[in-house]
C-alpha cells in the first residue's frame, strides 16, 4: 500500500522531480520532507478517493496525523478502502 501511496503522491501532485522510490515512508509530507502544501493535501485526498474510494473530510481532526507521512497515509487508507 506504501509504494501505492507514493506512486499516487507523484502522479497525482505531477512532481517530475521526485520518483516513488525516493520517497521516505516516515518522512514527513508537508513543511520539512517533500514540502507539500494544503492544495496539495486537497488534491491528495481527492486522489485517493477516486483511487481506493476512500474519502477524507476536510475538517476531520485526523488530517494532521493521516497526512503526517506516507506511512499513516498508506495506513489510513488500508482500514477504510471499500472491501
Amino acid at each position: 500500500m506504501e509504494q501505492q501511496i507514493k506512486e499516487l503522491i507523484v502522479e497525482a501532485l505531477m512532481l517530475d522531480d521526485v520518483r516513488p522510490e525516493d520517497i521516505d515512508s516516515d518522512a514527513p509530507l508537508f513543511v520539512t520532507g517533500l514540502g507539500l502544501d494544503s492544495i496539495d493535501a486537497l488534491e491528495l485526498a481527492m486522489a485517493i478517493d477516486k483511487k481506493f474510494g476512500v474519502r477524507i473530510r476536510a475538517d476531520d481532526e485526523q488530517n494532521k496525523h493521516i497526512f503526517a507521512n506516507v506511512k499513516n497515509l498508506a495506513g489510513y487508507v488500508q482500514q477504510h478502502k471499500s472491501k
